[in-house]
């Protein structure tokens, strides 16, 4: 048996924002697999800032997507035809199934789905790689302990929500900050002490009224501007996450760096950079625990999904930097 997929490829490198000449929608045929192989019918592909930078041909911590490659994402997606003994035809899996939809893909890199636990979107946020980088980022390079005051960028969205949430778990003062006012409406929701909204201008000014003695933890997922507020308001030993820096990925030049990054001398700070995947091997107990903040209702998993298939992918993807997503941005084939 064969299978038409259609797949969005890689046509040249954007400039910016991606455009839609940035991509060929093109199909293909997709053949019974190989041994050890399985084919994935996919359902939903996971949309992650983190996308941008692959698009760059520049050395990283992955290597950047080649023109005419088919799109890097992770995704779900249900077995339809396997020659491989760990999955059998109907399994839900997840692993990165690439902007098409159709999949062949060694059975070894995906995993078996529980959907009593979760559905399959949430796999794609608080269970998916979202909420792997928002446990380890904040308990492992945060070193977060109880009680203390814990400051997050992009709060609203996959990683940032999960951050706040795990860290009011633990007793903490939790500090999101988020753009517009349903966002920081919702942070309240998840119980946030302090909500900013960053289109209010004077960063600075908002974070230290929020926390007037410092803060501990600043989970940095946009950079620019915000770094630079928080760097002035925090704690001696405060620890600085970098996770992302979603406010410059579609620049066309190097942004500034941190003007205030001589705070981390005066107050004895540390600043660290981190990638998810060196936690691969842990992943199940990040699974373990978030799972089970879910079951006992002390973690929301919010998904915000589109429709529109593959063929939606250029503009979907767009869509998340125009922050059209609260919490984890995925798009339905």
């Amino acid at each position: 048996m064969t299978w038409t997929s259609t797949q969005v490829q890689l046509a040249r490198r954007p400039e910016g924002v991606p455009s839609d000449d940035v991509w060929d929608i093109t199909s293909t045929e997709v053949a019974e697999p190989a041994d050890g192989e399985v084919v994935v019918q996919v359902r939903y592909l996971s949309l992650d800032p983190a996308m941008r930078g692959w698009l760059n041909d520049v050395r990283s911590y992955i290597p950047p997507v080649q023109i005419g490659e088919v799109m890097r994402a992770g995704g779900t997606g249900t077995v339809v035809a396997s020659a491989h003994p760990d999955h059998a035809v109907g399994d839900v899996v997840t692993g990165t199934v690439g902007a098409r939809e159709y999949a062949t893909l060694p059975g070894e890199e995906l995993t078996t789905l529980d959907l009593d636990l979760a559905d399959e979107p949430t796999w794609l946020g608080a269970l998916g790689m979202p909420g792997m980088t928002a446990y380890f980022g904040l308990t492992e390079v945060g070193a977060l302990q109880d009680g203390e005051t814990v400051l997050v960028s992009a709060a609203a969205g996959a990683v940032g929500s999960v951050v706040a949430q795990i860290a009011k778990a633990r007793g903490c003062r939790v500090i999101g900050v988020a753009g517009g006012p349903d966002k920081v409406a919702w942070l309240r929701e998840l119980g946030c002490d302090e909500a900013i909204d960053y289109r209010e201008g004077d960063l600075t000014r908002q974070v230290r009224k929020a926390a007037p003695d410092g803060v501990d933890i600043y989970f940095d997922n946009v950079g620019g501007p915000l770094l630079d507020a928080a760097l002035a308001n925090l704690r001696r030993g405060a620890r600085v996450v970098l996770c992302g820096a979603i406010s410059g990925y579609n620049a066309q030049s190097l942004p500034d760096g941190p003007k205030r990054y001589m705070s981390l001398l005066v107050f004895r700070a540390r600043m660290e950079g981190f990638v998810v995947f060196d936690y691969e091997d842990r992943y199940p107990e990040a699974i373990a625990a978030i799972g089970s903040m879910i079951r006992d209702g002390s973690l929301v998993a919010r998904e915000t999904v589109l429709d529109g298939g593959v063929r939606a992918f250029p503009e979907a993807l767009r869509g998340l930097f125009d922050g059209v997503n609260t919490g984890k941005l995925v798009l339905a084939l």
